[in-house]
C-alpha cells in the first residue's frame, strides 16, 4: 500500500532537488524547522494543508502543480495489477527492485510497489 504522505514528500524532495537548493534554503523559506521539513520530505510526517503551502512557496511552485504530481502517482500505483503485468510479472508475486535509483517520484512510487 502507498502512503499519501511518502508520495507528497517524494516529490517535495524531487522538486527541491531539481532547484539545487538545500532542506535548510526551503525550511527557512517556509517557515518550517529544518527536521520537520526533512521528516516531511521522507514520509514520516505529514504536512498540514497551510504548511504544504508554505513549502510550495518556498519552492516557488503552485501547490497545485504538485497535488497534481501527486495525484498522477496514485493513480499509477493503483492499478499496480495492470503496471506489473505491463513489465512481465504476474500478478500477485512480488518483483526484483532495479539497483537504479529512480528519478522521479512517480518511478520511486512504482519501485516500492515493485518490491512490496
Amino acid at each position: 500500500m502507498i502512503l499519501l504522505r511518502r508520495v507528497i514528500g517524494d516529490t517535495l524532495r524531487s522538486r527541491r532537488l531539481s532547484q539545487h537548493r538545500t532542506l535548510r534554503e526551503v525550511s527557512t523559506g517556509a517557515n518550517v524547522s529544518l527536521g520537520y521539513l526533512s521528516e516531511i520530505e521522507r514520509g514520516q510526517k505529514e504536512a498540514s494543508s497551510e504548511l504544504l503551502a508554505s513549502i510550495c512557496d518556498a519552492l516557488d511552485v503552485p501547490l497545485s502543480q504538485v497535488l497534481r504530481e501527486v495525484s498522477d502517482t496514485l493513480a499509477v500505483t493503483e492499478d499496480r495489477p495492470a503496471v506489473l503485468q505491463a513489465v512481465g510479472a504476474p500478478t500477485g508475486k512480488p518483483v526484483k527492485q532495479s539497483t537504479a535509483k529512480a528519478s522521479n517520484p512517480i518511478e520511486r512510487s512504482v519501485a516500492h510497489l515493485r518490491a512490496a
